[in-house]
């Protein structure tokens, strides 16, 4: 599951690598084919670059650790109270799937749709493509080697426009473009990013089309003049190249500009050193390996403070095998990782491959494989009284070499399993069992109101003028352009306001990270002294109580309580910061489309002086 994330993240994230490059460097350049494979290759790259993944190994030499004659101790753990808890991982799965499930509905709806239009039609063959004339009111569209128009709605020579600009998107094989722009929409449906991606190639093919269409076409001011007609179809069938888009002004706009100079194909390089960052921050995998797994040496049993054994046989269950690994980080903070687990038909396994690896990044690995049932392996963590911690792998013979044999250990785990028996005997000395320390309580990021964008500042906000429906109209393009002009300086006046509104929102963030700076710095000096409290309480408890306690067993029984609410008190802390930085996102994406509302009233006035 954190794997599927990580994918998802890092695809996300490569796809908004590249739709920015295109839309801040590329967009206004005339290289619609160089636009068009980069733009591929984008979603390309979203989707192979994560899987490849470079591991660095780092070779360290091995901890020597005794195997000596020592009574190891198997340790259960804490006894804890089941709760219900929300697994977030599976509520997120969850949506994604009803997403995922209701774009492909919407995918095969599209497929029907297209083949109710083209089902039953007469078919003309012309060279390799195939015309279909038909009678309803849609816009002229190609699927493939398919050209589909009415030519009852359009002169000879609009008609003849239409024609070529279709079969430039037929001969490039555009149609692959868009089901794969579709196909990318429904995996990553959540993304915002894919569906502005997902735009840019559909502009981009028309910019092609109508680049290859304009040269093979004597007026160019009636292939324009016909654009602006198919814009009176508003019926458009999905999944295919359709002659009608939206933006029509943006397509007359680059067939009229100049051809881009060769000098700015370099832009497209500027990508490279973007992957390269993103592969060596998170593509490179560095691991510390030992260079031997020889057994534990040459450690003095006088400075050994505690030393658990964890064994895992052929019969061992799944569950016993979580419970080890919840152990293993809970009180030693050494991750393991279980793979290629195997069982036969007795259900004894036959292969497994583990992985140890502590905080300072120190992996070990073991794997073993039999037909028969593997050999008893056993992990070895061994504390010394100065505070270092040694760990390895331990075979059978190793493990038969120390005192407490596994069956004692058995025997240790079923006491605690069943502390609370009514039968279980006491045992003196309970009276100076140590109370276990409580732990800090997190700070909260401080609340508030945010300031509120000026009640004047809005009431001033100009409105854009109306453009006159007819552009010959010399006298009305005329005042059109005057009013446009008062308006841009009614927004530079404008300007002002936002800009103090915004500092002062920056002040307001600024204090209240100020303050919960302060008191995160408070809390981690609480914690440091808290975990100080916690280690010297277990090792009070280990010297002095005996597993068999039943008041000791009700202490630490007890003391999961309250880790468990402590636990609960950081989970509500990390929502309380993720509600927080959510506001944050909110604030900014209004800011952000008030800035792109008055962009786009800006572009909107160029593009009309432009026609």
């Amino acid at each position: 599951m954190e794997a599927l994330f990580i994918f998802i993240a890092k695809s996300s994230g490569l796809l908004a690598l590249f739709y920015l490059a295109y839309y801040l460097l590329l967009r206004k350049e005339t290289f619609f084919n160089s636009n068009r494979w980069f733009l591929l290759s984008g979603l390309i790259t979203a989707v192979v670059l994560p899987f490849l993944v470079y591991t660095k190994v780092i070779w360290v030499d091995p901890v020597p650790v005794s195997n000596m004659a020592y009574s190891p101790v198997f340790t259960p753990g804490t006894i804890q109270e089941e709760s219900f808890e929300i697994d977030w991982n599976l509520v997120s799965l969850a949506i994604y799937a009803l997403g995922f499930t209701a774009f492909l509905v919407k995918f095969g709806i599209d497929f029907y749709s297209l083949n109710s239009v083209l089902k039953g039609k007469k078919v003309q063959q012309q060279a390799d493509f195939k015309f279909i004339d038909i009678n309803e009111n849609i816009a002229p569209f190609s699927y493939f080697d398919y050209i589909v128009y009415n030519s009852s709605l359009y002169s000879a020579s609009e008609l003849e426009n239409i024609i070529e600009h279709e079969k430039v998107h037929s001969d490039q094989n555009h149609t692959i473009d868009v089901l794969i722009s579709r196909i990318f929409c429904v995996l990553f449906w959540f993304n915002p990013i894919i569906w502005l991606y997902k735009k840019a190639i559909l502009q981009n093919l028309e910019f092609i089309a109508d680049s290859e269409a304009a040269k093979k076409i004597s007026d160019k001011k009636a292939y324009q003049y016909t654009l602006l007609k198919i814009t009176t179809h508003e019926s458009c069938v999905a999944i295919t190249n359709h002659f009608y888009q939206s933006l029509i002004k943006k397509r007359i706009v680059m067939l009229n500009k100049n051809q881009s100079k060769k000098r700015n194909y370099l832009k497209y390089y500027a990508i490279i050193p973007a992957l390269l960052a993103f592969v060596l921050l998170f593509q490179v995998k560095t691991i510390a390996q030992e260079k031997a797994s020889d057994p534990i040496t040459n450690i003095d049993p006088k400075g050994i403070e505690s030393m658990d054994v964890f064994n895992i046989s052929k019969n061992t269950t799944d569950a016993e095998i979580a419970e080890r690994i919840k152990i293993l980080k809970e009180k030693h903070q050494i991750k393991v990782s279980v793979s290629d687990l195997k069982r036969d038909s007795k259900n004894e396994i036959t292969s497994i491959q583990i992985e140890l690896k502590n905080e300072k990044g120190v992996v070990k690995v073991k794997r073993t494989e039999s037909t028969n049932g593997i050999d008893k392996i056993g992990i070895i963590i061994i504390k010394e009284k100065s505070g270092k911690i040694s760990f390895n792998f331990s075979d059978d013979e190793q493990i038969k070499n120390i005192d407490r044999s596994d069956e004692d250990q058995d025997d240790e785990i079923r006491e605690v399993e069943n502390v609370d028996a009514p039968d279980a005997p006491d045992a003196p000395g309970t009276s100076g069992t140590p109370t276990p320390p409580t732990p800090p309580a997190p700070p909260v990021f401080p609340g508030g109101p945010m300031p509120q964008v000026p009640a004047s500042a809005m009431a001033n906000m100009p409105k854009p003028p109306t453009h006159p429906g007819n552009v010959n109209d010399k006298a009305a393009m005329k005042k059109f352009e005057k009013e446009m002009a008062e308006f841009e300086k009614k927004m530079e006046a404008f300007e002002p306001d936002m800009a103090a509104y915004e500092k002062e929102v920056e002040e307001v963030m600024s204090k209240r990270e100020a303050i919960f700076e302060k008191e995160m710095e408070k809390y981690e000096v609480a914690m440091e002294k808290y975990n100080a409290d916690m280690q010297k309480f277990n090792q009070e408890n280990q010297q002095n109580v005996n597993f068999n306690n039943r008041q000791y067993q009700i202490d630490m029984k007890q003391h999961a309580i309250d880790m468990k609410q402590y636990e609960k008190d950081m989970k509500q802390h990390a929502k309380d910061m993720k509600q927080q930085e959510k506001d944050m996102k909110q604030h900014q994406k209004d800011m952000i489309q008030h800035q792109k509302d008055m962009a786009k009233q800006q572009k909107e006035r160029a593009n009309r002086q432009n026609n």
